[in-house]
C-alpha cells in the first residue's frame, strides 16, 4: 500500500477535541487507501512542564533520566491518539521509540538517527493495522537507554520515518497554513508560497524563520522526502506549501522570501595579530565554548600597529545574543592563555539579521545592489555582510528590523509570490 507519514504538532495535538480533529485527518488519508505513519508531539506545553519539574527535582541532573521524563509527554499523546483512531474504527496501535527501534546516538538531550529498522511496523502493516502512531523526539541509545532529540526533533524523526519507509509524502501539522514569503505580523503584505525548494526552506529555517526545524530541512534535502507544512485548523484546499526539489518548481522567483532574527549580537576583536593562524586561534576557542559563530568579516585595523609590533587587524563576527557570555569568556581565556593577542573586545547586543533568500539569485545580477539600494532608501545602516550562493544577510541596528523587512518585501514584489 501507499504510506504516507503525518506529524502533529504540540498545538495540534493541545487537548482531546484536537487529537479528535488531528484523527479524523488521519482517517480520511486511510480512506483513501494509504497506511499512515504518525509521529506526534507532546500536547502543548506538557514538555516544558516536565522540564521544570527535572530542573526542581536535580539542579544537576543526570541526563539519562531528564531523558526518560521528558519523552513521556510524546508517550501520551501517542497512547490517546490510537485510541481515539480505535474508537472510529481504524486500526491502529501506538510506538514508544524502543519497540520500533529507533535507533540513535547515547547524547542524551541532542541525540541523532542510525538507523530505523522497518520489520516490527511492516509486520503490523502485513496483519492489518493501517496506522502506526509513534512517539516523536525520542529514540534509544547502544546502552538500551531512553534518549530525545533536542528541540524540533518530532520534525526530524517524522522525515526520518518518511526516508526509512519511502513515504510518498511527509506532512507536517501546525498551527501555521505554510510557509510565507515573510513573518505576516511583520509585514501585512506576506503571502503564502505554494511550493519551496529545499534549499531555499534550510536557509529560511537557519535564518529565523521558525516553520521547520532546521534538521529536519537537512534530512529532507539529503534523501528527497517531499515535505508538506500545513495547518490543522484549516481545511481548505489551498492549505500547505510543498517543500521539494527545485526541479518542481517550474518558474522561481529571484527572491522567495524575507527572514529576520532579532537575537543577534555583534562582537568585534581590535588589533588582533595578523598572520597566519590568527582565524584558528578566534574560532578554536570560540567552537569549544560551544558559541555558534555566524556572520565573519575581517578588516584592516583602525589603530594600525596599536600595542603590536607587526601588522593587525579587526575580527568581526555575530553570535546569538544568549551565547554573549559565553564567548566573551572563551575570549579572555584565550587571551590569558596567549592562544590569540588583542587590543579591546567590543560588544554590541542591539542588532538584528537580516536576509533574503532565492534559488533563482544563481541565474540573477543584481540582486545585492537592489537589497542595498532598499535599505538606503529608508536610511537604514549596514554593519556586516554575509553571502551564499541564494542568501545575503546583513547585521543592522535592531530598530530598524520591521522597517528593512516590510523594505525588502517590497523591493522584491513579494506580495505577488
Amino acid at each position: 500500500m501507499p504510506l504516507l507519514v503525518m506529524k502533529f504538532g504540540g498545538t495540534s495535538v493541545a487537548d482531546l477535541a484536537r487529537i479528535e480533529n488531528a484523527a479524523k485527518k488521519v482517517q480520511a488519508e486511510v480512506e483513501r487507501g494509504y497506511d499512515v505513519i504518525v509521529i506526534v508531539s507532546a500536547m502543548s506545553g506538557k514538555t516544558n512542564e516536565l522540564v521544570g519539574w527535572v530542573e526542581q527535582t536535580s539542579k544537576l541532573y543526570d541526563a539519562r533520566e531528564y531523558d526518560a521524563v521528558v519523552a513521556s509527554g510524546e508517550n501520551v499523546t501517542a497512547g490517546l491518539m490510537a485510541l481515539r483512531l480505535q474508537e472510529m474504527g481504524v486500526p491502529a496501535r501506538s510506538w514508544q521509540g524502543w519497540q520500533v527501534p529507533i535507533n540513535t546516538t547515547s547524547a542524551h538531550g541532542s541525540a541523532r538517527f542510525i538507523s530505523i529498522p522497518r520489520d516490527n511496523i511492516d509486520a503490523k502493516f502485513a496483519e492489518g493495522f493501517k496506522v502506526a502512531v509513534v512517539a516523536g523526539f525520542q529514540g534509544l541509545s547502544a546502552e538500551g537507554r531512553i534518549t530525545t532529540l533536542g528541540r524540533g526533533g518530532s520534525d526530524t524523526t517524522a522525515v526520518a520515518f518518511a526516508a526509512a519507509f519511502s513515504a510518498e509524502r511527509c506532512d507536517i501539522y501546525t498551527d501555521v497554513d505554510g510557509v510565507y514569503t515573510t513573518d505576516p505580523r511583520v509585514s501585512p503584505k506576506a503571502r503564502k508560497l505554494d511550493k519551496i525548494a529545499f534549499e531555499e526552506m534550510l536557509e529560511l529555517a537557519s535564518l529565523g524563520a521558525k516553520v521547520l526545524q532546521t534538521r529536519s530541512v537537512e534530512l529532507a534535502m539529503r534523501y528527497k522526502v517531499r515535505l508538506r507544512v500545513l495547518s490543522s485548523f484549516d481545511d481548505s484546499e489551498n492549505n500547505g506549501t510543498l517543500v521539494c526539489d527545485e526541479e518542481e518548481i517550474m518558474e522561481s522567483k529571484v527572491v522567495s522570501g524575507v527572514a529576520f532574527s532579532r537575537d543577534e549580537a555583534k562582537m568585534t576583536l581590535v588589533s588582533v595579530e595578523d598572520r597566519p593562524g590568527v582565524a584558528s586561534a578566534i574560532f578554536g576557542p570560540l567552537a569549544e565554548a560551544g558559541v555558534n559563530v555566524d556572520m565573519i568579516v575581517q578588516n584592516i585595523s583602525e589603530k594600525n600597529y596599536g600595542t603590536h609590533t607587526g601588522a593587525v587587524t579587526d575580527m568581526t563576527f555575530s553570535v546569538p545574543v544568549n551565547q554573549v557570555a559565553r564567548a566573551q569568556k572563551a575570549m579572555k581565556d584565550a587571551l590569558d592563555a596567549g592562544i590569540v593577542k588583542y587590543d579591546e573586545l567590543l560588544t554590541d547586543t542591539d542588532v538584528a539579521k537580516v536576509s533574503v533568500v532565492g534559488i533563482g539569485m544563481r541565474s540573477q545580477v543584481g540582486v545585492a545592489a537592489k537589497m542595498f539600494a532598499a535599505l538606503a532608501a529608508e536610511n537604514v545602516n549596514i554593519k556586516v555582510i554575509a553571502t551564499s550562493e541564494i542568501k545575503i544577510s546583513v547585521l543592522i541596528d535592531r530598530k530598524y528590523m520591521e522597517l528593512a523587512v516590510q523594505a525588502l518585501h517590497d523591493a522584491f514584489e513579494l506580495e505577488k509570490a
